[in-house]
């Protein structure tokens, strides 16, 4: 969940750094602090809290370094303090690190460090790291990190330098992402391409077990036994401006008016306008499709949300049984797998830790595994057997809203191949598809004035309920998330019809409840739920597909009404007022939205 940056080049190290950091806030952080290395040694400031404290005490550091790294924290092991911020360095100050991910076994390693002499300063897990470099330390950096690595387990990254040599970087990959770009004025290093776009679009990937040694001039790759690795750079295909608020006053408001275009670009030479579809462009073959009897999904949060939707489109449109698993349940459970399974991870970053896990998991017993990601190059991207990617473009808020969305959109064209294999066409369906974008613009360009009033109304409660049937309870179990994750008020979703066996104990006068309902077949049974809730003083609020609004009024105390499709593809335009319901909500209680409390963007650790 954290942020790392370095450099080590023909300019000063300083403002890349600072730079490359403000970019990486929106993963999530708690302290910050960097790390310059010249030929008087490393000099050092952290700090608990934002980057803005940071940038005051910033003027102690010797501004012409060439060489240094930086961090933003996410506390795991020890509070956000000023002594637990990274860098972290040895006994003498004469290496300094900054880490990503957790060092499983960091506790005998510091009792054995601890044994030997050494004196930690931290309560962090990543502190273990430079003692040990410390402890390897012949005058060779690369040589003593390679020795420390094969002392660590767990999932991370992390970056080393040291006052003996300090135009040299060594940087090590093991399952928490790094990325290196390279350009003229030197080389580069993040765990996000994000901070790496305004220096250069030239860059590399490090995979799993690998390590770098980076200079001025370049880098020189090895993996674990220290055989070179060869790999060619790749080019990155976006800028900074993408990912700019483009004048609306935060991320997520940008990124959710951004769906009709993320929709477009997931859709873009995938599916034609008759409705036919291009298998290769799906990262699939015809062999892929033909040896699918059974679909597991797994994914975490959003991703999970978006896997029950595909769940429920596999079994009603290409006839296969599909179950959805939330990745960090999957690993420790000894799950029926039979033959002709194929597992579906879902993962906005690519990076997320349990699902990178649950992948690997399936893999190791024979089951091939589609992945499904945003991004370019990502540990999933390259760990799966086969790959689409959303395309969506950099999802700067924490909350996943377009990538949310353009994941159903590419799980659909998944299903839709699925059943033209096995002979079952919906041409309803990729028609659907295809209107998706001007109806979500055509939304979005007079949004219900609604909404404002319906948010003051739900800034004031302690609890507000999401109700749906069928896909509908998928989209309010993703809207209920939405809403708790940028307000802190509480939330929850539920089966509409599950009301009456037991939560219906908590409906009293005036508590919320957001009804969504857009499928015809269930709208009779749902408004009987409404009503329920209505009889015992709740305030209904509809998200309604429009040609069923007419039919709801006398049973809603208000409602948004949202353009009618093809039940199937539904739960994308639902969640568009459901996305600006709790953003607007937040933005009344003047929450920090793109930034909310205790979470981050990408979730690498377990």
């Amino acid at each position: 969940m954290c942020g790392i940056v370095g450099y080590v080049g023909r300019e000063a190290a300083l403002p890349f750094l600072l730079e490359g950091l403000s970019a990486l806030e929106y993963r999530g952080y708690d302290s910050a602090g960097v790390a310059l290395v010249d030929q008087a040694g490393i000099a050092q400031v952290k700090q608990a809290g934002r980057l803005s404290s940071l940038l005051g005490v910033v003027d102690s550091l010797p501004g012409g370094a060439h060489c240094g790294i930086g961090h933003t924290r996410w506390a795991t092991h020890g509070a956000p303090t000023d002594a637990n911020a990274h860098p972290h360095t040895d006994c003498h100050g004469r290496v300094a690190a900054v880490h990503n991910g957790i060092i499983e076994n960091y506790q005998p390693l510091r009792r054995m460090l601890q044994d030997a002499g050494h004196e930690f300063q931290s309560e962090t897990d990543t502190e273990v790291i430079p003692h040990l470099l410390e402890h390897y330390y012949q005058g060779n950096l690369w040589e003593a990190v390679a020795a420390t690595a094969r002392d660590l387990d767990g999932a991370y990254a992390f970056l080393a330098v040291a006052a003996d040599d300090p135009m040299t970087m060594v940087a090590v990959r093991e399952a928490s992402p790094l990325v290196i770009g390279l350009s003229d004025h030197g080389t580069y290093v993040a765990s996000d391409l994000t901070a790496l776009v305004p220096y250069t679009r030239s860059a590399l990937v490090l995979d799993n077990g690998e390590m770098a040694i980076i200079r001025a001039d370049g880098v020189e790759m090895r993996d674990k036994a220290g055989a070179a690795v060869e790999r060619a750079p790749f080019q990155i295909d976006w800028n900074r401006e993408q990912a700019s608020r483009g004048g609306h006053a935060h991320f997520m408001r940008k990124e959710i008016f951004e769906q009709p275009d993320a929709w477009r670009a997931t859709m873009a030479g995938r599916v034609a306008p008759d409705g036919q579809l291009a298998v290769d462009e799906l990262g699939l073959t015809a062999e892929d499709l033909a040896s699918v009897q059974h679909v597991r999904l797994v994914a975490a949060g959003s991703a999970y949300h978006a896997g029950l939707v595909a769940a429920h489109l596999l079994e009603r449109l290409a006839g296969l049984p599909a179950a959805v698993e939330v990745a960090s349940e999957f690993r420790y459970r000894d799950a029926a797998l039979p033959a002709g399974t194929v597992v579906w991870a879902i993962s906005q970053s690519g990076e997320t830790l349990d699902t990178l896990a649950a992948a690997d998991l399936a893999q190791r017993r024979g089951l091939p595994v589609w992945a499904i990601t945003n991004v370019v190059g990502s540990t999933l991207a390259r760990q799966a057997d086969r790959v689409a990617l959303n395309r969506a473009g950099p999802e700067v808020s924490v909350c996943s809203t377009k990538v949310y969305t353009s994941q159903i959109v590419l799980l659909t064209l998944w299903t839709l191949a699925l059943a033209a294999a096995r002979g079952q066409a919906h041409p309803e369906v990729a028609a659907a598809l295809a209107s998706l974008p001007p109806h979500g613009e055509a939304w979005l360009s007079s949004p219900a004035g609604v909404l404002e009033e319906v948010a003051r109304r739900l800034a004031s409660a302690p609890s507000v309920f999401y109700v749906g049937r069928g896909q509908d309870y998928l989209s309010a179990l993703e809207g209920q998330l939405k809403f708790k994750e940028i307000t802190y008020i509480h939330a929850e979703a539920y089966p509409a019809g599950e009301l009456k066996h037991g939560t219906l104990a908590l409906i009293e006068p005036g508590v919320p409840v957001v009804a969504v309902v857009s499928n015809p077949a269930l709208v009779a049974k749902t408004r009987s739920n409404i009503m329920e809730v209505r009889a015992r003083g709740g305030f209904v609020v509809g998200i309604v597909a429009d040609e069923l609004a007419e039919g709801l009024a006398d049973v809603l105390d208000c409602a948004i009404p949202v353009p009618t499709l093809a039940p199937d593809v539904m739960p994308i335009l639902m969640a568009l007022p459901m996305q600006l319901l709790a953003y607007e909500t937040a933005r009344q209680l003047g929450v920090d939205i793109d930034k909310p409390r205790n979470l981050a963007k990408s979730v690498t650790v377990e």
